[in-house]
């Protein structure tokens, strides 16, 4: 097991990669924390720097969780005596744990990310598509009727466990969902008060 170690710390060092915060400097030169909500996603990014450049930073934030418990295990499998191990859906969950995160709290920017909405989607899509693509499916109908990215990510938040009982997932990945909701929900604490007091911006 000790040749985990390598492939997990190789997950976190993937999903700190702060790819808003670098958008914000390398594009328009600012520090994204210092405009817009201050959050280091691409939601922010989308509304500050620009919608392309938002996109393209959502896609990336998802492939690094989605690289995290697929590409990562299979290349290092080639390398290590001990390949059957990174192929074990537990430790695959361990991989999409660490680069969750290292998105929230990477070493770049002194442990404070993102929220890791988007991540967390990429490792959810590596390791069951029926959840992610339940997940998405509310996502979009919540954010199709009321407009706010924070409100239609803090439901899937609520709901991401549910939909792994419901699609029979392994113990493990029910108790990564139950933990990462839970996280999800906490990072959201600041959309949440704008959303009761009416002050939260809505994307479009």
């Amino acid at each position: 097991m000790i040749y985990i170690i390598p492939a997990i710390i190789l997950a976190y060092l993937l999903g700190s990669i702060p790819t808003a915060y670098i958008f914000g400097k390398v594009l328009k030169g600012i520090d994204i924390r210092r405009h817009g909500s201050g959050n280091v996603g691409a939601t922010n990014v989308f509304r500050t720097v620009g919608k392309v450049e938002g996109i393209i930073v959502l896609v990336i934030d998802f492939l690094k969780g989605l690289i995290a418990v697929t590409l990562i295990p299979f290349y290092l499998a080639k390398f290590l005596p001990e390949p059957l191990a990174y192929y074990h859906f537990n430790i695959l969950i361990f991989l999409g744990a660490a680069a969750v995160c290292g998105h929230i709290w990477t070493v770049f920017l002194g442990f404070k990310g993102g929220k890791g909405v988007a991540t967390m989607a990429g490792v959810v899509a590596g390791l069951s598509l029926a959840v992610l693509f339940a997940c998405l499916g509310v996502w979009m109908l919540v954010f199709a009727i009321w407009r706010y990215v924070s409100l239609a990510s803090i439901v899937v938040a609520v709901i991401l466990p549910i939909f792994a009982i419901a699609f029979g997932s392994d113990l493990y990945f029910l108790i990564f969902c139950a933990i990462f909701s839970i996280i999800g929900i906490y990072r959201h604490r600041e959309n949440i008060k704008r959303l009761i007091q009416g002050t939260e911006k809505k994307l479009l």
